[in-house]
């Protein structure tokens, strides 16, 4: 697995999608991930500071993962099935279990970067997708 971050969100102009882009922290590859509006909005909110008066779809998981007294220990985008990326989110409770659960990529790093938590993406997945930043 690879360790990823977000490099920045842009609008495809021809298609009008907004596109996250992953950078691998320890080389140079790009994996550009097409996500919703509602995603990008809540992902570009975070890195501006904005904190809404009322919990938004992903702060209101982050908080339930807490009061569940658990946390986001990292995600994994792991899979590439018909041009869809699939991922993981991996929770670590307080009493030591682990728990694998099935998301979107985009709500996956929606909620990682109100984590705090590390995004890796499987070799296999890069290998498919990804491109060499110039």
């Amino acid at each position: 697995m690879v360790e990823v971050e977000v490099s920045k969100i842009i609008i495809d102009e021809k298609s009008q999608e907004q596109v996250v882009v992953l950078k691998e922290k320890q080389g140079s590859r790009l994996l550009p991930i097409v996500i919703g509006i509602n995603e990008a909005a809540a992902i570009r909110m975070k890195f501006g500071g904005f904190t809404p008066p009322r919990p938004l779809t992903h702060d209101l998981l982050k908080s339930i993962i807490d009061n569940l007294e658990a946390r986001l220990e990292k995600v994994i985008i792991d899979k590439l099935v018909d041009s869809t990326f699939h991922a993981k989110l991996i929770l670590k409770t307080d009493k030591g279990l682990t728990r694998r659960v099935d998301a979107r990529p985009s709500d996956s790093i929606a909620l990682a970067v109100r984590a705090g938590a590390p995004i890796f993406v499987e070799e296999e997945v890069l290998d498919k997708s990804s491109f060499f930043s110039p």
